[in-house]
């Protein structure tokens, strides 16, 4: 009873003293930070403008177009999403409002390419070979449009309304559509098909929210076709999520192996990822094909790949982006994305290229740099950091400080290359002359059902290339025959990619395209002398 009596004349004692704690605890913790001297200087400055310029200013608007420049000096890849822009669709999210349509520009006139079925627009009757005149009573022909601008117009919130007028080949009158918009999805899978009896390829364009659940689709789709070997086409894949890429890895790894590992200020942002083994596709023999705009978490793929030696790395070194970002909200609504990690491939190495707080441009023309010093053309141009060397799980030695440098490089294709084809493709000659083919043809195209049957239906090479050099002079493109003939094997690949892309969508463009792509060439030489296969050895 004693005791009993002690402790509890002890306690309110004790609730007190906790109380003042909790209170001085609190305070301590949110009271405000001591400015050091340079924000005391900004403050000074903001103070000082808005009580002596000349102009009324609006202090909350400079700090908004200030932002920007503030980030810019930090790194390459932190950066400031206005509130506008936060509301533009993100299609990493893997779908948009919009109306179901592909449209290429052609003579200040939006030309409309695919009519995505089941989508909006083809639910009303809108059809490839279309000419959109004017959207919600605006005319949009001949006034020098952009493709951003259409974007703006055509897209919007799903089950939002547009009205758009069309001509149509073959019509006597203008037509007219009321669409209500949809969630239009956005593909990460460009292509993916067999490119012999068991090789299969994929062509991924980005790493998406939903690009996970399209590889494993597209891939088993492929075994289905008698693959057990894979070429991952990852050129020209600027990265997105790292997520799906991790996930991607882990299908191809045996348990217990790093995939990547992450480092930053804090402690909880030091992270090891490890494969749990339950992949479908571990014993399968794979290349994964890489160029300079290959980057980020096309980035994390690879170098899992190279530094696990479960497959080839072929083409040219990535690019070079070893960053982690992370979205902050800020209260205006907008949104500023820093870098709070670097990422690490399981050897240990970083790929990030170097680069200068505030000076971006330097860092952005780095790969054009790689161009002048001839790195795209000769291996012997390559600069490897030797000061960063690293190991594979087998002992081949690796390179960081600047993009994943691939097992087996390749050269770009410049064979074929000339004055011609170049002037004739950057001024859109190729694209036009396939939209008009296929406008000219639509009628005797529609039934087509695969490549095959299409490619059978062309003309032959030498009178489809005799066409395009005409219709090329009619746009102001002189025939020179000398080039024309260097150039031949490459115009008429483009010609037919794109009329097959016009008619039976974008997967068999690759499908046309790769047909004579070294790289894609060489991935089924490794892969069947069975240089692919796991592991990889020195």
């Amino acid at each position: 009873m004693h005791g009993s009596y002690k402790k509890h004349s002890w306690l309110p004692l004790i609730l007190a003293v906790t109380f003042v704690a909790g209170l001085w605890l609190g305070w301590f913790i949110n009271k405000p930070m001591e400015m050091t001297p340079g924000q005391k200087n900004l403050q000074n400055l903001l103070n000082i403008i808005k009580d002596n310029y000349v102009d009324e200013i609006d202090l909350d608007s400079l700090i908004e177009r200030s932002i920007p420049g503030i980030l810019s000096n930090l790194d390459p890849h932190s950066s400031y999403l206005s509130p506008e822009d936060k509301q533009q669709p993100d299609e990493l999210e893997g779908r948009f409002g919009g109306i179901g349509i592909q449209f290429q520009i052609y003579n200040d006139t939006v030309c409309v390419i695919e009519s995505m079925v089941g989508g909006p627009a083809n639910k009303v009757g809108v059809m490839a070979g279309d000419r959109i005149l004017s959207v919600d009573g605006k005319n949009i022909a001949g006034t020098g449009i952009t493709n951003e601008d259409v974007f703006k117009v055509l897209r919007g919130q799903a089950g939002s309304n547009v009205k758009i007028t069309v001509k149509r080949q073959g019509a006597s009158k203008i037509l007219t559509f009321d669409i209500t918009r949809g969630n239009i999805p956005v593909q990460s899978i460009d292509a993916a098909y067999m490119l012999d009896t068991t090789t299969g390829y994929i062509k991924i364009n980005n790493f998406g929210r939903s690009t996970y659940a399209e590889f494993i689709k597209s891939m088993n789709g492929l075994l289905q076709q008698g693959a057990s070997n894979y070429v991952i086409d990852l050129r020209g894949n600027t990265g997105g999520y790292m997520e799906p890429a991790i996930l991607m890895v882990n299908e191809f790894l045996p348990a217990n192996k790093v995939i990547v590992s992450t480092k930053g200020r804090k402690a909880e942002d030091n992270t090891t990822v490890m494969s749990d083994g339950r992949g479908q596709f571990k014993d399968a023999s794979l290349v994964v094909l890489t160029d300079e705009a290959t980057a980020s978490s096309s980035e994390i793929f690879s170098g899992a790949i190279q530094d696990n030696d479960r497959g080839l790395i072929i083409g040219r070194r990535t690019f070079g982006k070893g960053l982690v970002q992370r979205p902050i909200s800020l209260p205006n609504g907008g949104e500023i994305r820093l870098t709070v990690q670097r990422y690490y491939t399981p050897s240990g190495r970083s790929i990030q290229k170097d680069y200068v707080p505030g000076k971006n441009t330097q860092y952005e023309l780095e790969i054009y740099e790689r161009y002048k010093s001839g790195e795209m053309i000769s291996i012997d141009s390559v600069k490897l950091d030797k000061k960063h060397i690293f190991k594979t799980a087998s002992g081949r030695e690796v390179y960081g400080g600047g993009g994943i440098m691939p097992d087996i490089y390749m050269p770009t294709d410049t064979t074929a290359f000339t004055g011609y084809f170049v002037n004739a493709y950057n001024d859109g000659l190729f694209q036009k002359f396939a939209y008009e083919f296929c406008d000219l043809n639509r009628g005797d195209l529609k039934d087509v059902k695969n490549l095959k049957e299409l490619l059978s239906r062309l003309p032959a090479d030498n009178v489809l290339l005799s066409s395009f050099v005409a219709f090329a002079v009619q746009n102001g493109h002189p025939a020179r025959w000398y080039y024309i003939n260097i150039s031949q094997r490459l115009i008429v690949g483009q010609l037919k990619a794109l009329i097959a892309r016009d008619v039976l969508g974008i997967p068999a463009y690759f499908e046309v395209i790769n047909g004579d792509d070294v790289n894609v060439k060489k991935a089924i030489e490794v892969i069947h002398n069975g240089k692919a296969r796991s592991p990889i050895r020195p």
